[in-house]
């Protein structure tokens, strides 16, 4: 979040930069290991100031994780777009175009939303969980938690019925597969081994060779919401009604409903309870705005696009 600006000027720099081709071959072998490099260490002298390999990595530590990578990988890349970089930017303060439109106002808006950053950062740091909290915020939620090992029989459907799949079964359309998952529902409540209704109907090549098994799912995991309201209202033993996907039926049968344990999920919930915290003090700052409108006719006219000023000449 530091350096926003700094990092748009930086890859549009790139690309007149010097290529890899022009730069000095490294051998990775003999390339010392960040942790062994002092921080002291002169990496180069831009325009007379000494740049440190602790400089770098103050620059690096606020980056995002691809632009830490290329800098990392190119040193000396990066160091020559960095100074650049602070020529630039020199001559412009030197012409005095941080002080006129729409350069001020972009500078203006981007220190506060960086400041307005380390504010909340600062913040999130400064709340205090204690590991009491935690397991109690675990005990008040464990629905959030909640796992389910499920068996699984999947019936598709095509738009284009009749003929048949590569196993010899009828490619059926969405009206034909509902029925038939409606019917083979029926008869597992009516006591039809499970198992056995895969073996012999399942079209789910990897569940089906392990006799429905569909694995464990979370609360937490990517899944259609369709399927997860159906699937976390199940108990042990449980067999759901028809679920409609895209390209077919599922049936899910509940073979046990769990909560993951609190050391598993001990990160998470940590996370959460800061989150909670983050927004209540959100909630509590805004409020506590002073803001008085003052011209209604302004706020109720029909919104129209602004284009930005041309760049001063």
């Amino acid at each position: 979040m530091k350096l926003v600006i700094f990092l748009s000027s930086l890859l549009a720099i790139g690309a007149w930069a010097q290529t890899p081709a022009q730069t000095p071959p490294q051998a990775p072998a003999q390339s010392p290991v960040a942790g062994q490099i002092p921080p002291d260490t002169v990496l180069a002298t831009i325009d007379g100031k000494k740049l440190t390999y602790g400089d770098f990595e103050k620059f690096l530590q606020a980056m995002p994780p691809q632009v830490r990578e290329s800098a990392t990988r190119n040193r000396r890349q990066f160091i020559q777009r960095l100074a650049l970089m602070q020529r630039l930017s020199a001559m412009a303060e030197q012409s005095k175009l941080d002080q006129k439109s729409p350069y001020k106002e972009a500078i203006d808006f981007n220190r506060m939303n960086i400041l307005m950053q380390a504010q909340i950062n600062a913040q999130v740091d400064s709340f205090p969980i204690r590991v009491e909290e935690q397991q109690k915020y675990y005990e008040e939620n464990k629905a959030k938690y909640q796992q389910v090992k499920l068996k699984v029989i999947y019936i598709p459907f095509t738009a284009n019925a009749g003929g048949q799949n590569t196993d010899g079964k009828k490619r059926m359309n969405e009206e034909e597969a509902k029925a038939r998952t409606e019917q083979l529902v029926k008869e597992i409540k009516g006591g039809a081994d499970f198992v056995k209704l895969v073996k012999e109907n399942s079209e789910d090549a990897t569940s089906k060779d392990k006799d429905g098994d569909f694995g464990t799912i979370s609360r937490a995991d990517n899944l259609p919401e369709s399927i997860r309201s159906v699937v976390f209202g199940l108990k042990a033993g449980d067999v759901s009604e028809p679920v409609r996907q895209p390209n077919g039926f599922y049936i899910f049968r509940a073979e046990e409903v769990s909560e993951k344990p609190f050391a598993e999920v001990r990160d998470q919930i940590f996370t959460d309870i800061k989150n909670i915290r983050l927004k209540e003090w959100l909630d509590t700052t805004s409020k506590s705005l002073d803001i008085k409108y003052e011209n209604d006719m302004v706020f109720s006219a029909t919104p129209q696009v602004v284009n930005p000023p041309a760049s001063p000449k």
